[in-house]
């Protein structure tokens, strides 16, 4: 099972998916796909098996995902700062992988009608899904 987890910023969303999932499930491989450096950096060192940064790694893992996990920007152009480009989000879009994204309200997007909950609970919900889908 391939895993794509993508953030940006600090990563610290990312972190936290990268933790739980090789905690949960030790034996799927996870690739952590940063916007930036600093994103990269903390999920790989939260244990992401390998890593990569910017646009072209989106679109390439994107492609041999079974799952992607990230924060729901990463399917709005131009979200997180803008450090989501268009082709970043159709990547992301078009895949054929299963998709999690974690409700977070930032950066001008506003998901209205589910619970505003901590990261911990958005992380332990995304590892139930995760559990489900295999």
């Amino acid at each position: 099972m391939n895993i794509l987890v993508i953030d940006s910023q600090g990563g610290g969303m990312g972190r936290q998916l990268v933790a739980a999932i090789k905690a949960r499930f030790p034996r799927f491989h996870v690739l952590a796909v940063g916007t930036n450096a600093a994103a990269t950096t903390a999920m790989l060192k939260a244990g992401a098996d390998s890593g990569a940064t910017g646009e072209n790694p989106v679109i390439v893992c994107c492609k041999k995902a079974d799952i992607i996990l990230g924060p729901v920007g990463i399917v709005i152009a131009d979200s997180m700062m803008g450090e989501v480009t268009p082709a970043m989000a159709a990547a992301v879009g078009q895949s054929g992988a299963k998709r999690i994204l974690l409700p977070v309200n930032q950066c001008d997007n506003i998901v209205v009608g589910v619970a505003e909950l901590s990261m911990g609970k958005l992380v332990e919900q995304a590892m139930e899904e995760i559990e489900r889908l295999v």
